[in-house]
């Protein structure tokens, strides 16, 4: 009896704790989407968006950012499916082949280093890369860069999503008389809403990022025409509208950040959705 009144009152001040963090959470979000609306939504108009940039874009005058758009959705999406290439038969093979030792623990701690590796690194990976190549910034170099940025991401959440399989299914898989190709398949099937999630995620993270692709893709007005020529991208487009002197640019800038977040929004909702639709029938 002596200790309920101390417990109310620790588990009241925890719940305000967690309210204020929620709070902050939530309207540090809520600051940054109304700061990008409010600057940038006036500029946003139907030519920004169908047009490449024209002469004179970068003083002010007529032009839009449709070859940034081409470029980011170009990058991000062969990033995507070079780190799919990659990652599935690793993280297939750590689960269905490889046991429990110390290798495939090393490697998942590899995984988990990299992840944190910050993208300006793997930029100048690839930079040296193509150095020894002979390999000019070009839409390919962005998206070998791109693609080494997404690859811890996507093959440690497919790891984890497979590891959340229940165990009875896959042990009553086995005694059945299934052979390791037969229970890959069964894998892939059990995981395909969290699989298909995690290419999302990395999706987001290879469309949104800057540094990876700073050194290696480069930067051009023109439209993206061929794996190796330099290609835009809109988070470089975002830092090179907010360096010009002209304010009718950097508004253009606030503008171009907006249809950053809108996409990536999107991506997000359609991970969300895939989750639910793909899930129904798992076994839990």
């Amino acid at each position: 009896m002596n200790h309920s009144p101390r417990r109310y009152l620790e588990e009241k001040f925890f719940k305000w704790v967690m309210r204020a963090s929620l709070f902050v959470v939530v309207g540090t979000l809520g600051l940054i989407v109304v700061s990008v609306m409010w600057k940038g939504a006036g500029a946003l108009n139907w030519a920004m968006l169908t047009q490449p940039p024209q002469g004179g874009y970068y003083l002010g005058k007529e032009g839009g950012i449709l070859n940034a758009i081409l470029g980011s959705l170009y990058l991000a999406s062969g990033a995507t499916a070079l780190a799919l290439a990659a990652g599935i038969p690793v993280v297939l093979y750590l689960n269905a082949y490889a046991g429990h030792s110390r290798l495939v623990s090393g490697v998942r701690l590899m995984f988990d280093v990299l992840w944190g590796v910050p993208s300006i690194v793997y930029g100048v990976f690839g930079f040296t890369l193509m150095l020894l190549v002979g390999l000019r910034a070009s839409l390919l170099g962005g998206i070998i860069a791109l693609a080494l940025v997404e690859l811890p991401i996507l093959t440690r959440t497919m790891d984890e999503v497979i590891r959340m399989i229940p165990r009875d299914l896959i042990e009553s898989t086995c005694a059945l008389g299934t052979t390791r190709l037969e229970l890959v398949g069964i894998i892939l099937r059990q995981t395909l809403p969290g699989l298909f999630t995690a290419m999302l995620l990395a999706y987001g993270r290879g469309f949104g990022d800057a540094a990876s692709v700073l050194f290696t893709a480069g930067y051009t007005d023109g439209m993206p025409r061929s794996l190796f020529r330099p290609v835009a991208s809109l988070p470089l487009a975002i830092f090179f509208q907010l360096s010009s002197p002209f304010p009718e640019v950097q508004a253009r800038a606030y503008a171009s950040a907006l249809v950053l977040m809108a996409m990536t929004m999107i991506i997000s909702l359609l991970a969300r959705l895939s989750l639910r639709l793909l899930g129904r029938h798992v076994v839990r």
